[in-house]
């Protein structure tokens, strides 16, 4: 790979569209396994001015089942929709947790899927789809993930903190940021660009408010990034259309699942397609994925290499996967193959199978709204939260070689 060049990564906060069907699609798989644990789920949503949307299939002991509604079930969805907007901070004329208007169209899971998915006699659980996944880790970052992105994110968590507290006032849930780095033999050693681009409060398009938001996104900058990697050369874009006091689902319709880039890698990693956000970890785009990024992980934190790609594949009702890929990108202590083969001789993975990975993972339990603002990786694993993150299989690995 070069040793000189220029990478960009974006992110997006909580109150983009995109990110609010996200949290909103994940509150309703947290609000069904926290009942059912093998429930399935697949909740897509759609968010525009005053209207929220879901649209998908449901299993869910005492919630759905024989094509019915428990009672009060369906109220309870809606109350977990208008408490995600409500905490995402939305009480604009556009779009109002109290007030929008919202239509749930979840219906039952297809019997054809369901006898694929479930296990039966014989035969074990099949992976909820066909598909393919990918895993990454690199050491650019402690969290072991791509400098660009990670700052990227880090950048507009704190603004979204600042907001939620009153220490920022004029800034409004919607925002975007991307930031641009040189690197040199592979290392990030200056940021040549930021650009930001956040709603705001009315006023703050013009003059000294205006001048007040610049200066206080460029210090979020200076208090995220090393000192290092900034100077009087790195230039600033900040709300670079002059206004943006119309935003979230008021400006911009959001779909589930249309930010998947920077849900994972930031463009620095290949990815599979599909989303995560809205399902149940039967389904491998979600489970698959995150077993991928806890492999190349800990493979990384092994010292088995300094970036690790992993491929999964899977067919729809199978339970092992296709195919398991393994690139170090030139940076490997040991070959690509022999850590292919150690992966499959650690007995506690399972072969990784959709039932292994839940089961070593933890992933039937209402852990996922977290994931669904500011990436699904290089988070904190705490307690159920982010297990795909943990390094415990470091000395596994080294131990299988």
């Amino acid at each position: 790979m070069r040793s000189d060049y220029l990478f960009t990564s974006e992110s997006v906060s909580e109150g983009h569209p995109d990110k609010v069907a996200d949290q909103i699609s994940d509150a309703v798989v947290d609000l069904f396994l926290g009942k059912d644990p093998e429930a399935r789920i697949a909740c897509e949503t759609l968010t525009t001015t005053q209207l929220v949307v879901l649209a998908g299939e449901i299993r869910c002991k005492g919630v759905y089942e024989d094509g019915a509604w428990a009672a009060g079930a369906q109220d309870e969805i809606e109350a977990a929709v208008r408490a995600t907007v409500k905490r995402i901070g939305y009480e604009q004329e556009g779009f109002h947790w109290e007030s929008f208007r919202f239509e749930n169209n979840l219906h039952a899971q297809s019997a054809h899927i369901a006898q694929g998915v479930d296990a039966s006699g014989n035969k074990d659980e099949g992976a909820g789809d066909q598909g393919i996944m990918f895993g990454f880790a690199c050491d650019e970052t402690p969290g072991l993930m791509p400098a660009t992105l990670y700052y990227s994110h880090k950048i507009l968590e704190r603004m979204a903190d600042d907001r939620h507290s009153g220490a920022a006032p004029f800034l409004e849930p919607d925002a975007k940021s991307q930031v641009t780095l040189r690197f040199h033999n592979g290392k990030p050693v200056a940021a040549t660009a930021i650009v930001v681009s956040t709603q705001h409060g009315k006023g703050y398009d013009e003059g000294e408010k205006e001048a007040e938001l610049h200066a206080y996104v460029k210090q979020v900058v200076a208090d995220i990034l090393p000192a290092e990697l900034l100077s009087d050369a790195t230039e600033y874009h900040i709300n670079p259309t002059g206004s943006f006091e119309i935003g979230g689902p008021d400006g911009d319709a959001g779909l589930t699942g249309r930010k998947i880039i920077v849900d994972t890698y930031g463009g620095a990693a290949p990815h599979g397609g599909g989303a995560f956000s809205g399902k149940d970890p039967t389904k491998v785009d979600r489970s698959a994925a995150y077993i991928a990024r806890y492999l190349a992980k800990n493979i990384v934190a092994a010292g088995l290499a300094k970036r690790c790609t992993i491929q999964l594949a899977y067919a729809i009702g199978v339970s092992k996967p296709l195919s398991l890929y393994v690139d170090t990108h030139g940076t490997g202590t040991v070959g690509d193959d022999a850590i292919e083969t150690a992966i499959m001789k650690i007995e506690k993975l399972g072969g990784l199978t959709p039932r292994s990975i839940r089961t070593h993972l933890g992933l039937n339990k209402p852990i996922y709204q977290k994931t669904a603002a500011y990436g699904h990786f290089g988070r904190t694993a705490e307690g159920d939260y982010f297990p795909w993150e943990r390094t415990d299989l470091a000395e596994d690995l080294k131990a299988a070689l």
